[in-house]
């Protein structure tokens, strides 16, 4: 019988288009490293994948905890893909701004 995780791996691999939105809002763990490694595997040269992050691709080793596995599926997706830097206020703080209200960003 199939695993859950590859049938779950299987199933993403269907769609056409696939957004991973906030990469690396959370690191991920080592499993959930190589669980994405293997999407990204699966889908290479065969869908279309948009990731929206606001780290740059340097800090991905950081994200996957892992500079290897970062590197492979950054070679996997750079490969034939198109970048767009944005740069700019956040358009949730601009929007605010805009209202009137003042928003305090706490150091971290």
């Amino acid at each position: 019988m199939e695993g859950v995780f590859e049938k779950k791996i299987r199933d993403f691999t269907k769609y056409k288009l696939l957004i991973i939105d906030e990469m690396g809002y959370l690191p991920f763990d080592e499993e959930g490293a190589h669980g994405l490694f293997q999407l990204i595997s699966k889908r290479y040269e065969k869908s279309s994948t948009i990731f929206t992050s606001n780290k740059s691709y340097g800090e991905w080793g950081e994200i996957f905890q892992d500079h290897i596995i970062a590197a492979a599926v950054l070679d996997r997706i750079l490969h034939h893909c198109t970048t767009i830097n944005i740069k700019g206020e956040s358009y949730r703080l601009k929007e605010r701004k805009n209202q009137g209200i003042k928003t305090v960003i706490p150091y971290t």
